[in-house]
């Protein structure tokens, strides 16, 4: 017995001490992305008022079964500022349903105002979305490729924000800042927002002016053609083609140019099963990438120990829920352990790594929330609310997300699932019967559920033992899980 108590107390101070050293790297992008505000962007830029300066560039739209967005993104693309004999738009799709008809009315129509669109479909989904823009890559006239995901919606002069940037030769990529339609639409929409806009100022820019390595996003972002060939174009072994071309590109040399003050706004998924779809795809992809490239990585002689650092921190990324998930389940035993083995005392007092990385997460975020929310007392008392729904709700989707980061690790393959649009920006506008939506419960949700009673014995055996060190994080455990679970049984109906 004296042996698992000692086996579940290493996995549970592993567990804490990994994501204590994740969040270190999270406060060291912090301390970069304060340095970075002191830079000056002296980067040379194409001047557009001289014609030859202005390339010819090849917007890609990769769609799947996606009715209720199509015309939005198709009507927003056409509306965006560029000289027509220099833009042509590839509208790739793979669509299985009727809605492949309505496109197609809507490009001919637009074809027949004089734009260059043409209408690029498969008969069969190989490779998925990798597989499509690799296909209309090949066909592609443009010396740059500015893709967007249907639920994309672009000003007019994005064009003219992003493509100058590719005068310096080097920058294979042009990425902007994900901007949220539908933020404030529910807890869902607002906490996905919250953690999205982490990501978008604080690790991108916290990177990026380091020349650490960063990622694509697989929308809202221009590549230099050559780049993408230069790179071994794109390849569809894992769901997230686009931080494996990232990498491979990154690694021979190409630079990426991040722009946070260009944003691009797009929809949250507004139902909890869509969000897991989502969360799904992003996490295993990122923990099938982790077991790609990490060996390229930490080989590599082209790049520097502090990125090499900070490119593992980044691929391992989604498996920090699974570190999350340990700790979480293996807190309730540490309970009885603790009890029983007075004289480990010493050794129960890891959690303080884990209170220390959550204090650097909250003042880390609140720079983020504050460069996009604004600063202010009511702003921060907002952002205290808005943080602890987050880092509550994150906890609830630790099970789902470990699910799929083990599957990445493991080498499991699985289809590229779509995450379902809505077109829904506010509370006006109805989901219900959006013919994508899964009704189907998933196994995982039983289990979920049944993980909110763990946690509720947790906190029940905190009390008789009168030992209340785990209390707030048991309590986060409980309703995180609880939120999850409640959502995805309401949703189905």
């Amino acid at each position: 017995m004296i042996v698992l108590s000692y086996i579940v107390l290493f996995l549970y101070s592993f567990a804490i001490l990994l994501i204590f050293f994740y969040g270190l790297a999270q406060f060291n992008l912090l301390i970069n992305y304060l340095k970075s505000k002191k830079q000056i962007d002296n980067s040379p830029k194409f001047d557009f008022t001289n014609a030859d300066e202005i390339p010819f560039i090849t917007i890609q739209l990769p769609i799947f079964n996606e009715k209720y967005v199509v015309e939005r993104l198709l009507t927003t693309i056409a509306k965006l500022e560029y000289p027509r004999g220099k833009l042509e738009i590839q509208v790739l799709d793979d669509s299985t349903d009727d809605s492949i008809i309505e496109t197609k009315k809507i490009i001919d129509d637009l074809y027949k105002s004089g734009l260059d669109i043409k209408l690029i479909t498969r008969t069969n989904r190989s490779g998925f979305k990798a597989g499509a823009l690799k296909e209309g890559l090949m066909i592609a006239k443009g010396e740059f490729i500015a893709i967007f995901d249907a639920d994309f919606v672009p000003q007019k002069e994005w064009l003219f924000q992003t493509i100058p940037y590719f005068k310096d030769k080097k920058i294979g990529v042009v990425q902007t800042r994900w901007g949220h339609l539908n933020r404030d639409y529910s807890i869902l929409t607002k906490i996905q927002a919250f953690a999205l806009d982490a990501h978008f100022t604080l690790e991108q820019v916290g990177r990026s002016s380091q020349s650490h390595f960063i990622n694509f996003n697989g929308t809202a972002g221009v590549w230099r053609k050559e780049c993408i060939i230069d790179a071994g174009n794109w390849e569809s072994d894992t769901l997230t083609e686009d931080l494996d071309l990232s990498y491979r590109a990154q690694l021979k040399n190409w630079k990426f140019k991040y722009l946070e003050n260009v944003e691009t706004p797009a929809e949250l998924p507004v139902l909890l099963s869509a969000a897991r779809t989502q969360q799904f795809r992003w996490n295993k992809g990122g923990a099938e990438n982790f077991r790609k490239m990490n060996w390229r990585v930490i080989t590599s002689k082209a790049i520097p120990l502090k990125t090499k650092i900070h490119g593992i921190f980044h691929l391992l990324n989604s498996s920090m829920f699974l570190s999350v998930f340990i700790m979480a389940v293996l807190s309730v035993p540490i309970l009885f352990i603790k009890k029983n083995n007075p004289n480990l005392a010493l050794l129960f007092d890891v959690l303080i790594f884990f209170v220390i990385t959550s204090i650097l997460f909250f003042i880390s975020y609140w720079v983020a929330f504050k460069n996009i929310q604004g600063g202010g007392f009511k702003n921060f008392l907002k952002y205290i609310g808005l943080f602890f729904t987050f880092y509550t709700i994150a906890m609830g989707f630790s099970f789902h997300n470990t699910i799929a980061v083990l599957e990445g690790l493991w080498g499991k393959k699985s289809e590229f699932i779509r995450t379902p649009k809505f077109n829904i920006e506010d509370l006006k506008e109805k989901w219900k019967d959006n013919i994508y939506i899964s009704k189907k419960i998933s196994k995982n949700t039983i289990i979920e559920g049944i993980l909110v009673l763990y946690f509720l014995f947790g906190l029940y055996s905190g009390y008789k033992l009168n030992d209340f060190g785990l209390y707030p994080i048991h309590l986060m455990l409980f309703f995180g899980f609880g939120f999850v679970f409640v959502k995805s049984i309401t949703d189905s109906k």
